[in-house]
């Protein structure tokens, strides 16, 4: 029995060791990482079937307008993940750590200063009252500034991108379905501008695009056109995604608690919700895309 048992002990500790050394050579094959200029695409799905491309898009200044207020864009939001080709169509995949677009917090002018006032909230009521004292609170301590957050309000794979579109400086070229975060510590985690039952879409183009009145047609451009590392990388420089003929909705979840009585002074402050004609997005890019294939073959 003993030796019975013993020679199970054996075989299932070397099974183990089999495992383990298994597992390391898989760990490892994971571990490679793209090198050089590759390496922009290490988030890139290169290895999930049908990924052709790996796309990394930095949008490094420009600004969106909403209802009646301009964001300028100061921070670099990037745009990342890969692109299938399926019948003359292309598809997007999201990035492999998830986050396919980048959080890029920017500043609002004026912020919370200019976008409530606190004697604006009205009633006597006891959640009244506490709402004044919170947003005084608020004030008193100096903590007016606020964010402007974009984040996507659907999977990646809602993402729309033409790269013929993009090349030719005609029609939607990039199709964006996201939301605007309001940071701030009264304004509460949940102050936004858009949902996922109810986008903020831009459809951006580097041509010309065609608003409702008031606003009249505005022009982008696709930019210096560049090819690195034997022709496996192309690279836009000083290119402009443009779109002024999306509807913004109301915010929603402002103040926590108090968003009954926030939201509608977030609303009346931006203009929201905010009809097609009365917003602008303008995004000045510094674009790449790089074969797959060739991005796997750089890893070390």
């Amino acid at each position: 029995m003993n030796t019975l048992r013993g020679r199970a002990l054996a075989l299932r500790a070397g099974l183990l060791a089999v495992l383990l050394f298994s597992l390391v050579g898989v760990t490892s094959a994971y571990a490679k990482e793209p090198t050089g200029e590759f390496k922009v695409f290490n988030q890139c799905p290169r290895f999930t079937s049908g990924v052709f491309d790996c796309l990394y898009s930095q949008t490094e200044s420009g600004q969106v307008t909403i209802g009646s207020t301009e964001v300028p864009i100061t921070k670099t939001i990037v745009l990342q993940g890969g692109i299938v080709h399926h019948e003359g169509k292309e598809s997007f995949v999201g990035a492999l750590n998830g986050e396919t677009l980048s959080k890029a917090p920017q500043k609002v002018p004026g912020g919370l200063l200019d976008l409530i006032k606190c004697n604006e909230i009205k009633g006597e009521g006891l959640i009244e009252k506490a709402a004044r004292l919170a947003c005084e609170w608020t004030f008193e301590n100096s903590v007016t500034g606020v964010n402007a957050t974009t984040e996507l309000a659907k999977p990646a794979s809602e993402i729309g991108i033409n790269g013929n579109n993009l090349l030719n400086e005609e029609g939607v070229a990039l199709t964006l379905p996201l939301k605007v975060k309001l940071e701030n510590t009264f304004l509460g985690g949940e102050c936004y501008i858009g949902s996922s039952s109810s986008p903020v879409t831009l459809k951006l183009t580097d041509g010309a695009t065609s608003p409702p009145a008031p606003n009249k047609s505005i022009h982008g451009k696709t930019g210096s056109l560049v090819f690195h590392e034997e022709f496996n990388i192309a690279e836009l420089t000083g290119n402009t995604l443009v779109d002024n003929a999306f509807s913004a909705p109301e915010a929603t979840g402002c103040g926590g608690i108090f968003s009954f009585l926030i939201d509608p002074l977030v609303d009346s402050k931006l203009g929201l919700p905010s009809a097609a004609g009365h917003n602008t997005a303008i995004q000045n890019n510094r674009i790449r895309e790089g074969f797959a294939e060739a991005v796997i073959a750089s890893e070390k």
